[in-house]
């Protein structure tokens, strides 16, 4: 069978391609961490050709997908897409941004990493960071079954049939799923299955595979595993050489897989019978096309490629060569090759004079200029195919890396947590480590509290690199002693975390439904006759320019945009005051939200308590979604100096420290969501932000809201299980403990909840933060 050779390459995406899906040699769709779903119509078929449009555009990473074929209540057929945001996407797949999505599926906590539909069409299952996978009917518009059971992240999910569902997690588990057996949508495993290591891709093994497997999963250890449905491994797959990522099946029987060691894989029985090199650190994605066989990738390059069997669907000549001289000069890190001795490498003539020994082979060569250059062995033209240049970093050579354009000392894989995939640091030497881990949290939208453990990640991974220089390099902008300087190896111990000394701020949004959603309950109020609640078109236009500010990550400035805001908010039907706090806790970034006042003289803490808690109508409760959401813009008041002069002032604590006591129950109400956990890490990431305002600011915090905030954190710690909740509680709570001394009281009454925590949680950052808490108050 022929090899496959490049047909096209999709060029539009700014970032990352996460996933593709090929459903018809006329369509290709792709997710990417530019926060789009792109739609790919084939325009010419010799060489063929496509025309990109944006399908879906976010203020978030997109990282999973599905396609839902056409049917009668839906001709044009269904994309399917989510991602760090939460939320499934779903819309026509012609749709564009400006369309309504036809639905949008509310339900996971975390990142939505995996999607697929359910043969026969009628369901499409998800797997999420938040351990758990969801069966959602397409007719209703809802979740049908959770799947439980794993404990930590669900990297992919397969559906084998309409009752059978296989999950695929970091915990290293794989688990059935037999639908039949729900009991009051929840459904646990019929058989677990135990790994060596995470589990990150399935794929259904077609029927006449020699092995007899049922279905094949991927792991981080590079191997690719069969299995029966009974939990017997039948075979393995040997031949990536890092983390795999995808797994798909192609109609000729063959299997296919991409990984981060730059390749595609074609498998046919139990042989590895092709290598396609990318000129790309990740290939993400594979897919292939049922009519034809051709496969797709998605890489870390941002582009969607498409390779193929047949003569006719080949890229032109001029196509071809670019992209196989882009393969021949890409950069590989040495890191990715592991120690290279140039002394023991053979030189050119090695390459003419010996064969390879199977598919996909690697051979290092030192060259005449000392370079090292990589060559891989393809079977099909038995003969050594270069595929890039070995580069080390200015630490041992003087050479750069190559990164975004740039070039850097070093380009680490920083793997954040158990499970997830790694994330590419760039750093120069000459850096401050942590300067430079501030922008990877930025770049990544991670949790502020990963600032230390991503620099000294630098730090004991560029020991005894130097820069030729020497001395101090300016002043620390973190605030720590333990700063890292080149050539100091002082400061290899874990950095202490405590006291927090950077505010947090929860900001990633979705626009485009929260302007749809305000958009809807305005129409629906005119169509009502309640006109006078109605913004009229000067306010939507007012609306429209809020939006295209916050999309551009500029504050909002124009104080009748907030006092719109503010206005839906109040005096908007409870019901409808989610969409506007949203926007709010948006807009709170804003130094002229800090200092806004409404015509009552109320500040943007007393608005958003009052939306979140006032208006409930009788015999209602607190809507726990809104809490959150007040939550969350107290939380971002912090990012400006306005924002923390307001909480500085004692009445505003005072509020805080209420409204907390309201959604824990403190004082004898019922909680409002005990266990919602994004309600629960706002909650706790506004205490975290108040207590560094009173280890920064000494007095800005009186005592007795500090008394409070230790209540409400020794609650919090005896009461909840999740990591992140945890963990910002112990932030907070050792925090805190700095500021009002060990000695006192109120900080040693601490330490049982503390201890409980810690025993509770097994997540190691959590066990060391309970730790670093504990040793404050010994």
């Amino acid at each position: 069978m022929a090899d496959f050779k490049l047909s096209a390459q999709l060029v539009g995406h700014d970032a990352d391609v996460r996933k593709v899906c090929f459903p018809t040699p006329e369509s290709v769709f792709s997710a990417a961490r530019d926060c789009t779903v792109r739609a790919w119509k084939r325009t010419s078929s010799s060489p063929p050709t496509f025309e990109p449009s944006v399908a879906t555009q976010g203020s978030e990473f997109c990282n999973s997908l599905a396609y839902l074929p056409p049917s009668s209540d839906y001709p044009e057929g269904l994309i399917i897409s989510a991602g760090t945001d939460t939320i499934i996407d779903v819309r026509r797949s012609t749709a564009t941004p400006s369309d309504n999505a036809e639905r949008l599926l509310i339900g996971h906590a975390r990142n939505v990493c995996a999607l697929a539909v359910v043969p026969g069409g009628r369901h499409v299952v998800s797997g999420s960071w938040d351990k758990t996978a969801r069966v959602w009917s397409l007719q209703k518009w809802e979740t049908e079954a959770v799947l439980a059971g794993h404990e930590e992240a669900v990297w992919d999910v397969l559906p084998l049939n309409a009752t059978t569902i296989v999950t695929a997690s970091a915990d290293k588990n794989i688990r059935i799923y037999d639908l039949k057996t729900a009991v009051a949508g929840q459904v646990e495993p019929r058989s677990t299955i135990c790994t060596s290591d995470v589990v990150r891709a399935l794929c259904q093994v077609p029927q006449n595979h020699p092995s007899g497997a049922n279905f094949a999963s991927a792991s981080n250890d590079g191997v690719i595993r069969l299995w029966k449905l009974d939990g017997q491994q039948v075979g393995e797959l040997h031949g990536h050489e890092s983390f795999i990522y995808a797994l798909a099946t192609l109609p000729s029987g063959e299997i296919v897989s991409s990984g981060e060691d730059r390749t595609v894989r074609v498998w046919k029985g139990f042989d590895c019978v092709q290598t396609i090199t990318h000129p790309a650190i990740s290939v993400w994605s594979v897919t292939a096309c049922p009519e034809t066989g051709d496969i797709a990738s998605g890489a870390s390059d941002n582009i969607v490629r498409i390779f193929s069997r047949s003569p006719e669907r080949l890229a032109g000549p001029d196509t071809l060569e670019l992209f196989n001289e882009s393969v021949k000069s890409s950069s590989i890190p040495q890191q990715q090759v592991g120690g290279v001795n140039k002394e023991k490498l053979p030189g050119p003539e090695f390459l003419t004079n010996k064969s390879g020994t199977k598919e996909g082979q690697v051979q290092m060569i030192r060259e005449e200029n000392g370079s090292v250059t990589a060559h891989q062995w393809s079977m099909s033209q038995q003969q050594w195919i270069n595929v890039g240049t070995v580069v080390d970093s200015a630490g041992s050579s003087g050479r750069k890396v190559e990164y975004g354009g740039q070039s850097y000392d070093y380009v680490f894989d920083v793997a954040i947590e158990e499970g997830q995939p790694s994330l590419k640091l760039p750093y120069n030497l000459s850096e401050n480590p942590y300067t430079r881990a501030q922008k990877f949290i930025d770049d990544n939208e991670l949790s502020q509290n990963f600032l230390d453990q991503v620099a000294q990640f630098i730090v004991a991974n560029t020991q005894g690199a130097t820069i030729g220089q020497s001395g101090d390099s300016g002043p620390d902008p973190y605030g720590t002693e333990s700063r890292y300087r080149p050539a100091d190896d002082s400061s290899s111990s874990r950095a202490k975390t405590l006291p927090q000394r950077q505010y947090l701020d929860i900001t990633a949004a979705k626009f485009e439904p929260v302007f749809k959603k305000i958009l809807s309950v305005n129409s629906a109020l005119v169509a009502a006759g309640r006109k006078q609640l109605s913004l009229n078109p000067p306010a939507q236009v007012s609306i429209g320019e809020a939006r295209q500010r916050l999309e551009a990550g500029q504050p909002v400035v124009d104080e009748g945009s907030i006092n719109l805001i503010v206005w839906m908010c109040t005096q908007w039907d409870y019901s409808d005051r989610l969409a506007p706090l949203d926007l709010l806790r948006c807009v709170a970034t804003s130094p002229a939200a800090a200092r806004f006042k409404s015509s009552e003289g109320g500040s943007l803490v007393q608005i958003a308590i009052s939306a979140a808690l006032d208006g409930i109508p009788p015999g209602g409760q607190p809507n726990e979604n809104c809490a959150m959401m007040a939550a969350r813009t107290i939380a971002n008041l912090f990012k400006t100096t306005d924002g923390r002069k307001l909480l500085a002032q004692r009445s505003e604590g005072d509020r805080f420290a209420s409204f907390v006591d309201r959604v824990l129950g403190i004082g004898g109400q019922p909680a409002i969501g005990p266990f919602n956990r994004n309600l629960l890490v706002a909650l706790t990431t506004a205490l975290v932000n108040f207590t560094v305002l009173a280890s920064r600011e000494p007095g800005s915090v009186s005592a007795n809201v500090q008394v409070r905030f230790i209540t409400a954190l020794d609650r919090i710690l005896k009461a909840q299980t999740d990591g992140e909740v945890v963990f910002r509680a112990l932030v907070a709570a050792g925090t805190l403990i700095t500021v009002i001394g060990k000695t006192a009281p109120e900080a040693r009454s601490l330490a049982s909840s503390i201890t409980t925590s810690k025993d509770r949680v097994s997540e190691p950052r959590v066990k060391e933060m309970a730790d670093e808490c504990l040793s404050l108050l010994r």
